[in-house]
């Protein structure tokens, strides 16, 4: 019996590769046009804080969730917090929860050698957002992603992507009306995505290389500050499997601190350290 995700890779195959390419360029640049609705809304300070607040949630979610659990597995929590971890993060618009973590595996596995997916070397935009606007990232590589696959919660997220991103428009919409939508949640869920194309490009472009990896990852202070603690991208390279980026107490990882807040309260547990000889290079 085929699943929906195969029945509407069929269905999507028959459409041609350039009418599929150029769907998607559309889809993206619209919703960035769609931010100057905020002419016909107005712009308040409410919004604008309500902007900020989702614009952390996005980043939280994707950096706390997406990355240090799903793609690295850096702690461990119950099914029921892991689901909620999810959807939390696809309420970024970062596409699902398999796919997610199943590219970003696979990134690391190949970190700016031939087969890697969003490396600079391939040319700035490429390595920007080319490659999620791509249709060969399309698919979810599940491959990659079997631990969390065998969860039928998760494959069922994974397939209803945009899902959580309408409720939380939704809801929204019902707190502050169409500026709450314009202003609040489609500025700052902009925002998010252009904040990690950013951390995903440049952390392998600008800054300093405390560790000589296999890749051209670097550490970043002001990457760390804007997208919470993800920065710190040479030491993330240098051990991915640790819950925290900023290796020294004088590296801000913001992510860290909202980690070891919940392992305070048993949200979550077994954050993974940062062994001493791997810190010490």
């Amino acid at each position: 019996m085929s699943t929906l995700a195969e029945v509407e890779n069929r269905v999507v195959s028959t459409i041609p590769e350039w009418a599929r390419l150029t769907f998607s360029y559309a889809r993206f640049f619209a919703l960035h046009l769609m931010c100057f609705a905020a002419i016909w809304t107005g712009v308040s300070v409410k919004a604008l804080i309500l902007c900020a607040c989702i614009y952390t949630f996005h980043i939280l979610s994707v950096t706390c969730g997406y990355h240090r659990y799903f793609s690295h597995r850096s702690f461990k929590t119950s099914r029921v917090f892991q689901f909620i971890l999810g959807f939390c993060s696809q309420t970024s618009a970062q596409k699902g929860v398999l796919w997610w973590a199943a590219h970003h595996r696979f990134h690391h596995r190949h970190s700016d050698m031939k087969d890697d997916i969003h490396s600079p070397k391939d040319g700035i935009w490429w390595s920007y957002c080319g490659w999620i606007l791509s249709e060969s990232t399309r698919n979810t590589r599940l491959a990659h992603v079997e631990d969390l696959a065998k969860y039928p919660e998760l494959r069922l997220l994974n397939y209803f992507t945009y899902t959580p991103v309408v409720i939380l428009a939704v809801a929204v919409y019902f707190f502050m009306g169409w500026q709450g939508v314009v202003v609040g949640w489609l500025w700052g869920t902009i925002l998010s995505y252009h904040a990690t194309f950013c951390n995903n490009c440049f952390a392998h472009i600008f800054g300093s290389r405390r560790y000589n990896t296999t890749d051209t990852s670097r550490n970043n202070w002001l990457l760390a500050f804007v997208v919470l603690g993800e920065g710190w991208h040479n030491n993330h390279h240098r051990y991915p499997s640790s819950a925290r980026n900023g290796f020294f107490w004088w590296e801000i990882d913001i992510t860290y601190y909202v980690l070891w807040l919940m392992s305070k309260v048993g949200l979550i547990w077994d954050l993974r350290p940062v062994p001493a000889r791997v810190a010490r290079g």
